[in-house]
């Protein structure tokens, strides 16, 4: 609440919408596009260039599934309060309970090296 009537708004001074200051999108969706490899013509670029994008999704893959398990095994942490079991850690990220096992001693490995550290 305002302490004094001149810090109180006035109530009959509205705010006036933005002006549109372009054209609204056609209605017509524009043609899929994955990172604009359909627009290459030449075949060494176009290797080159899908080539490097593959490696870096595998990458990010891998580094993805790292913090799966590292995530896996802190749900699974027994001195957690609210620790998660194997089979459910495995229904929350759509594993089987053995891989989900197996996630979670992988994520306890790459835990190992932080917990030295500290």
């Amino acid at each position: 609440m305002p302490d004094s009537p001149a810090e109180a708004p006035d109530p009959t001074r509205r705010r006036r919408p933005a002006q549109l200051l372009f054209e609204p999108q056609s209605a017509e969706p524009e043609p899929e596009r994955f990172f604009d490899l359909e627009s290459i013509d030449d075949p060494a670029e176009l290797l080159r260039r899908s080539t490097e994008l593959a490696l870096a999704f595998r990458a990010a893959a891998e580094r993805a599934t790292d913090f799966q398990a590292v995530a896996a095994a802190q749900l699974a942490d027994p001195r957690r309060f609210d620790a998660l079991s194997n089979a459910e850690i495995a229904e929350r990220a759509d594993w089987t309970p053995d891989y989900a096992a197996k996630m979670i001693e992988y994520g306890r490995g790459l835990l190992q090296p932080r917990r030295h550290e500290d």
